[in-house]
């Protein structure tokens, strides 16, 4: 699920609760797109001189995780506090198969293929999707694999999740340990063991409404479920709330389904359940849906369409057309459609009073003219620190950071931190990349957009003892705001830097939205298709 990472300092932005919750999880504090949500392959096209090429992988940071909710995932509802599932209220369950086309706006953009089975000791879940999706423009492939051992009542034993698209893999296994879910991420050869307090029973996200459906379903029935996420390595409570009975058209057959409503962070998912406990369809955001078929009818017409331009359908129109935007030094922009409650829209350079936010370009004076680590505070410390996506304890990111600088080695981190930025900028290739960003595969393939530069540049910056973060938000281009990440980086105060665009600090069209963990870079998606913008000044 993509996507999709965060504490006391300089930035008095909600961040003492995020660095609580990463540190409890052991996890990097970063946007993970990746993301949602994020889709893959990347196409040998000239590269556009458009910095709205640059961005279109953008999106899949924040929907990444919704598209693979859609059928690998979510199907959530966090409303009131409902009851757990007991494993005296589900049924046995027989082996099943089940193929299903997925859609965009009616338009076949892949498929997904379950197969589920008794195994000694509970069950095994498998599942394998593709999809085909258009981003500004480029096609791009990708490939989701779930292999999974469950127990009786379908919670978490063991996991096998890969994703890949093109020269682009990432893979994550891992079993449940009493308390511990003991993980191994493996991406561009490299391989690391991460550690994961679970909270009581874990369930995959794909394994919920299998559990949902062995049970006897009435209206008003709420069950809460505590997933991990493969694809971000978080955990979340969901919900699935069942709505009611509804017959719904499959392949031109009337059939009777309980309906089931789901939201998960203010986005809304629909799933229909068949009488034999089988899924028959889920709707969700940007027109995603997914139907039940037979094998052929999901293996054929898998080449022939993309999805629509996703981008282009999640970005914001903006009121009037902003010139010059590196010369503008604040920007006042009324934000509308959403509730601001779980956004981080105070702090920093930016202030938010009532529906207005205000953004400040920071000036680059009174910055530190070294950085001692044991000077730093506990939020600065944190930020040094490697993560599964940001792995700055590499040897080849430590080799890399260390050459970039090798002329300037003991220059102000301000020097430093362009240096890093500028060859970033200078030597990864701007394109939309379709995967879980991470610093590593970055580096080997020099190819990404926003997300792939983010994270490159936080782990070469740690790595060089500059303290970095990711931030997650909109910023302008030619009439419309786009779904961005970019950096911040501790230079004695904590400095914006978007090493896509080659800015330092960035301009002032970046509206942060996020930063933390990645349970809280998922609430960007509660505004996907909902918020408006105004610029007033």
């Amino acid at each position: 699920m993509l996507l999709f990472a965060p504490p006391q300092s300089t930035c008095p932005y909600h961040e003492p609760a995020a660095y609580s919750i990463a540190k409890s999880l052991n996890m990097d504090p970063i946007l993970n797109l990746t993301g949602q949500p994020r889709y893959f392959t990347i196409l040998d096209m000239i590269v556009h001189k458009s910095k709205a090429f640059w961005i279109g992988g953008s999106i899949f940071g924040l929907t990444f995780a919704v598209l693979f909710m859609i059928r690998l995932g979510i199907l959530a509802n966090l409303l009131s506090r409902p009851r757990t599932l007991s494993l005296e209220s589900i049924h046995t369950v027989a082996e099943r198969e089940s193929w299903m086309n997925i859609f965009q706006n009616e338009r076949k953009i892949g498929f997904s293929h379950i197969r589920f089975y008794e195994d000694t000791t509970g069950y095994r879940l498998n599942e394998t999707v593709q999809m085909r999706i258009n981003t500004m423009g480029m096609i791009q492939d990708i490939n989701l694999n779930t292999k999974s051992l469950l127990n009786t009542d379908f919670t978490l034993q063991e996991v096998n999740f890969a994703i890949s698209s093109g020269r682009f893999r990432f893979s994550v296994r891992g079993a449940v340990d009493g308390n511990i879910l003991r993980l191994t991420t493996e991406s561009a050869g490299s391989s690391r063991q991460l550690e994961i307090p679970v909270q009581g029973k874990t369930y995959l996200i794909n394994s919920i409404m299998g559990a949902v459906a062995t049970t006897d379903l009435q209206p008003g029935d709420k069950y809460v479920f505590n997933i991990f996420d493969p694809s971000s390595m978080g955990q979340a409570e969901v919900i699935a709330e069942v709505i009611g009975r509804e017959i719904i058209d499959i392949r031109g057959l009337n059939e009777p389904t309980t309906k089931i409503s789901l939201n998960f962070k203010g986005v809304s998912q629909l799933a229909w359940i068949g009488k034999e406990g089988d899924i028959l369809k889920e709707k969700g955001l940007l027109g995603i849906s997914l139907v039940k078929t037979e094998r052929k009818d999901a293996l054929d017409g898998l080449a022939i369409e993309s999805s629509q331009d996703l981008t282009k359908i999640a970005s914001v129109a903006a009121n009037i057309t902003l010139d010059n935007i590196d010369a503008l030094e604040k920007l006042k922009v009324k934000i509308q459609g959403i509730s601001s409650e779980k956004l981080q829209l105070q702090g920093g350079r930016q202030t938010f009073d009532g529906q207005v936010l205000t953004v400040k370009k920071e000036a680059l004076t009174n910055l530190a003219s070294e950085i001692r680590t044991e000077n730093l505070a506990a939020l600065e410390k944190f930020f040094l620190k490697p993560g599964p996506f940001i792995q700055s304890d590499n040897q080849r990111i430590l080799d890399q950071a260390r050459e970039i600088l090798k002329d300037k080695p003991d220059a102000p981190p301000l020097i430093r931190a362009r240096m890093l930025l500028d060859w970033v900028h200078t030597h990864i290739k701007k394109r939309p990349v379709l995967s879980l960003p991470d610093a590593l595969s970055t580096l080997e393939n020099r190819v990404g957009d926003c997300n792939e530069h983010a994270v490159l540049l936080a782990a070469l910056a740690r790595a060089a003892g500059i303290p970095a973060r990711i931030e997650a938000g909109l910023v302008y281009l030619k009439g419309r705001f786009y779904y961005h990440a970019w950096n911040l980086l501790y230079l004695g105060k904590w400095i914006t830097a978007d090493s896509l665009f080659g800015q330092l600090p960035a301009d002032v069209s970046h509206l942060r939205f996020a930063t933390g963990s990645p349970e809280q870079q998922l609430d960007l998606m509660g505004i996907i298709g909902r918020v408006q913008l105004t610029i007033i000044e």
